[in-house]
């Protein structure tokens, strides 16, 4: 009979479990070796799916320092399985082109422990493989090297053992099949003249020369198809942060709890009644968090107290988002300086909703024809028809406006939208539609475009939620508010203004941010975020919230390297709000276009047929 791996491994599995005894393990896995030997199907199989052979013929050293047999937990299996297998059968199809994997985790979850195993298992079955693990320093490369590629090599059954040229520290080689392993520190310099086609960075985030400065050196060792994995647990703002925003690699994420034995029991039924009664009633941070985690995160009560056991032995509290975060963001949290409650912002984004649609505005433009309103001097009328007209939404995956609620048919809905324009170091036009009565953000604008192409999509967005009282920045770039008025857009924010010579009130279009109101609407964000973050929709405008910091000298500003065009944007329009409050009942809406839509398949849009004529 054939055996295939599965069948094996199962049988494996079945012994342990009745046994839990290595030694009649070790006696199963020298029957195992002895098939790999006459069954080349078997064989075959292994050099196809390289876990196998660990879950077949593997045993590693458990946390509580016994030998037990080497079987995939939850994590390893998923990562294997499930992104691994699928990125090199991706590369194989060429639906990617790169194999370039990111791990973000918790502590102690095994990945480096099954990467070198995976290489190990490489190494040994197949001809031509050469693999490289850096480890953050000396200590761990050592540990790496002896703990968990050479003392599980040592264990296994001779039969399989490939012929060695060497077996040190750092390097594992066999010489008959061109086949190594090896693991060192990472430094500048290393990997210089090799051809590697399987590297992994272990707690990469942590090495001192930074990644870049180590993929520098490394050149041209990397093969084109060789596999990349860079794991780690987060270290604040740095290499791996930066190479996790680009989306260039398989960004993959693992939550602490999906490692079944991050569990504690209760030491009594009265200890386990006392901490959930905390649970329920209290108000301090740590309760918040254990509150979601129980009833969004639907975590079982024993792993909310080991998460808590966690939380209580650390001295710096902070450190448990770094070293057991529950979303990727608040893995790479920096502590203490985001201006904005960092906690509620992650809370947020975990729930956040989907936009209804993704898109941008087409439109008819003429601009030989004057602004709409401006007088014929021959005919001594208002002029009737505008620049901008036939105005539709297109349905655009790749689009720059999101829309997370309709305009509403009542007519006492009315909205805001602030702007902020690309000056001052800032790359993108933003703008934020605010419902004024209750401040939900119903969509948002983002783009790298041009001044007077923004200026038409924000009259757009403008005239589609029901002519919204536009505020824009106007501090480094006034085209966008002059274009506005050019176009004859009829509801835009008026600022006002004393002339310091004259003393004269003067009032202006747009919103000038100064030392004065920069403080005051960052203020009044920070006091919305804090008590109704759910006012807040959109996930890219709370991400940007998180890096948004006080610098060395107090000012609130974006982080070194990140954008705060969202931010101000969305602090600009709900002091735009305040406007739209105080005029209520005086501003009258006079509708004048009618908007075509591109419905996107089995969507209903409610409130989309607005008649505007």
């Amino acid at each position: 009979m054939n055996y295939n791996a599965d069948y094996l491994i199962q049988k494996r599995k079945d012994l342990w479990n009745d046994t839990h005894s290595i030694m009649k393990d070790k006696k199963l896995r020298l029957a195992i070796a002895n098939e790999l030997i006459k069954n080349e199907k078997l064989r075959n199989e292994i050099k196809s799916y390289p876990e196998k052979l660990i879950e077949l013929l593997f045993v590693v050293v458990d946390k509580e320092k016994n030998l037990v047999p080497f079987f995939l937990n939850e994590v390893q299996d998923d990562f294997i399985r499930n992104v691994l297998n699928k990125a090199k059968e991706d590369y194989k199809n060429k639906a990617i082109n790169d194999i370039s994997i990111l791990i973000l985790k918790g502590r102690q979850q095994g990945f480096t422990t099954v990467i070198t195993a995976y290489q190990l298992a490489c190494s040994i079955t197949q001809r031509n493989f050469e693999g490289l693990t850096l480890a953050d320093e000396a200590s761990n490369t050592e540990t790496i090297f002896q703990n968990k590629a050479k003392y599980v090599y040592n264990q296994l059954p001779d039969v399989i053992k490939p012929t060695e040229k060497f077996n040190n520290k750092r390097q594992m080689l066999f010489e008959k099949i061109n086949s190594s392993w090896s693991v060192d520190t990472a430094t500048k310099n290393v990997g210089r003249s090799r051809t590697i086609n399987f590297f992994h960075g272990s707690e990469c985030a942590f090495w001192r020369d930074g990644i870049s400065a180590i993929l520098a050196g490394l050149g041209e060792a990397l093969t084109k198809s060789a596999i990349k994995i860079y794991e780690t647990t987060a270290n604040g703002f740095n290499d791996f942060r930066e190479m996790w925003k680009t989306g260039v690699h398989i960004n993959v994420f693992y939550e602490w709890w999906r490692t079944s034995e991050y569990r504690a029991d209760f030491a009594s039924k009265q200890t386990k009644e006392n901490f959930l009664h905390r649970v329920e009633t209290r108000e301090d941070w740590i309760y918040e968090r254990l509150r979601w985690l129980k009833y969004v995160k639907k975590l079982e009560d024993e792993q909310l107290w080991w998460y808590y056991l966690k939380y209580k032995k650390m001295l710096d509290k902070e450190l448990i988002k770094q070293e057991y975060p529950c979303t990727p963001d608040e893995a790479f949290l920096t502590s203490g300086n985001c201006v904005f409650d960092t906690d509620k912002i992650v809370t947020r984004i975990d729930e956040a909703p989907k936009p209804l649609k993704v898109g941008y505005f087409e439109y008819d433009y003429d601009d030989t024809l004057p602004a709409y309103g401006t007088i014929n001097p021959v005919t001594n009328k208002p002029y009737t028809k505008n620049k901008i007209s036939n105005i539709k939404w297109v349905n655009d995956s790749n689009g720059y406006i999101k829309i997370y609620n309709l305009p509403n048919v009542p007519e006492m809905t009315k909205y805001c939208i602030g702007g902020d324009t690309a000056g001052e170091g800032s790359d993108y036009f933003t703008g934020h539609v605010i419902d004024a009565k209750s401040g939900l953000q119903v969509a948002v604008l983002k783009h790298q475009i041009d001044s007077d192409l923004y200026s038409r999509q924000m009259y757009c967005l403008g005239m589609y939620y029901k002519q919204a009282l536009i505020g824009i920045e106007s501090n480094f770039d006034s085209f966008p508010i002059k274009e506005l008025v050019r176009l004859g857009y009829p509801n835009l924010y008026v600022r006002e203004r004393e002339d310091k010579y004259s003393g004269i009130t003067e009032k202006s279009y747009g919103f000038r941010t100064t030392t004065v109101t920069r403080p005051v609407i960052i203020s009044n964000l920070i006091k919305i975020v804090r008590e109704n973050t759910r006012l807040i929709n959109d996930v890219d405008t709370l991400k940007e919230m998180l890096m948004f910091v006080r610098n060395e000298k107090g000012r609130a500003e974006a982080q070194e390297g990140e954008h705060d065009d969202l931010v101000m944007g969305l602090a600009i329009a709900y002091r735009v709000r305040e406007q739209v409050v105080f005029l209520e009942d005086t501003i009258t809406v006079e509708p004048r276009y009618e908007f075509e839509v591109d419905r996107e398949e089995n969507y209903s849009d409610y409130g989309e047929e607005i008649s505007i004529v």
